[in-house]
């Protein structure tokens, strides 16, 4: 079965084809961040103004890529939530439009769950059930994964993401947006020992990195000398460790936990190398395997929306045309 995703969920205007909930035979991504970074995050008006922009030229070039048209497409998945009601509209509407005139079906898709199936278009492929840590600008969560649409969550975020904790300090350092990217870049030249920062909720397979976004910010206050270009790799490096250390740490716990030896890693911050290494060398030690898509399946894309739409296509499900968008949409 051939099926075309559609993303919109945030700044990221995405079409992809895959077959059989398993290739992705092209996978299209316009990128806002050019535009948002003037402005040090995502304005919502904006992004939703570009996808608008965007929608159909990177459908056409999905197709185009795939090497096929419409009328070889058997279902439309398109997300439906969680995210910017604005931009996900753009995205729902399209897939509407398109479902209706080439009448076949189409569904509403979470994007979280979208993530999680992201490493079903990998070649090592996690027998369920598995953990699986979805973590990114919005997100921090670990869940129990039984099958698709069956999940439990095991642990969250008491406050904020952790790819927000990373934009934060990125901003307070002035190194500009997405602070994630240039934290992990500045952080391989750097001491992760130089700067010792918080870990909190030890002994929790909660998070919470809101103290530790306070500990930064009195950090720079702190200092008698500003920060020369020579010190930021340290902190940079110090930084990222912090976060790092707990996201590894409490997700392992929770695999092990819930006697699960295998640990899905997924969403945007799971680009960060560090975080990648961090995963395989204590996993390894623990006997737990790790799976970890490549970063361009990280990061918001279509193709991942295409593999959970899929497996709801195939079990007969099917939206209608009222459905709507939803900011927040639990996935267990």
């Amino acid at each position: 079965m051939l099926v075309l995703g559609i993303e919109s969920s945030c700044d990221e205007t995405a079409a992809a084809v895959v077959s059989d909930g398993t290739v992705a035979l092209s996978n299209v991504i316009a990128s806002q961040i050019d535009i948002h970074g003037e402005y040090g995050g995502i304005v919502p008006e904006i992004a939703s103004r570009k996808h608008m922009e965007a929608i159909i030229p990177v459908t056409r070039q999905a197709l185009d890529d795939a090497g096929v048209s419409m009328d070889d497409i058997e279902g439309i998945a398109v997300t439906r939530g969680p995210g910017l009601v604005g931009s996900l509209l753009v995205g729902l509407s399209a897939a509407k439009a398109m479902a209706f005139a080439a009448d076949i079906p189409f569904m509403g898709v979470n994007h979280i769950e979208g993530h999680i199936a992201a490493i079903f278009l990998t070649d090592r492929r996690p027998d369920f059930p598995f953990t699986a840590l979805v973590v990114s600008g919005g997100h921090t969560h670990i869940y129990l994964v039984r099958g698709f649409g069956d999940f439990q969550i095991l642990g969250q975020t008491r406050d904020d993401a952790a790819g927000e904790a990373f934009d934060k300090a990125a901003r307070m350092l002035g190194l500009g947006y997405p602070g994630g990217v240039v934290i992990d870049r500045l952080a391989k030249k750097g001491n992760p020992a130089a700067v010792t920062f918080p870990r909190a909720m030890k002994g929790s397979i909660d998070f919470s990195f809101s103290g530790l976004k306070t500990a930064f910010l009195n950090y720079i206050k702190g200092r008698k000398e500003p920060i020369s270009a020579d010190e930021v790799p340290d902190i940079a490096a110090s930084y990222q460790e912090a976060i790092v250390d707990v996201l590894v740490g409490k997700t392992l716990k929770a695999a092990e936990d819930a006697s699960v030896p295998r640990v899905v890693v997924c969403g945007g911050v799971a680009s960060n190398s560090r975080l990648r290494e961090s995963f395989f060398e204590k996993g390894e030690r623990m006997g737990i395997e790790i799976f970890v898509p490549p970063p361009v399946l990280c990061t918001d894309n279509a193709a991942m929306i295409a593999v959970v739409g899929d497996n709801l296509l195939r079990d007969g499900k099917r939206d209608g045309f009222d459905l709507n968008a939803v900011s927040r949409w639990p996935l267990d």
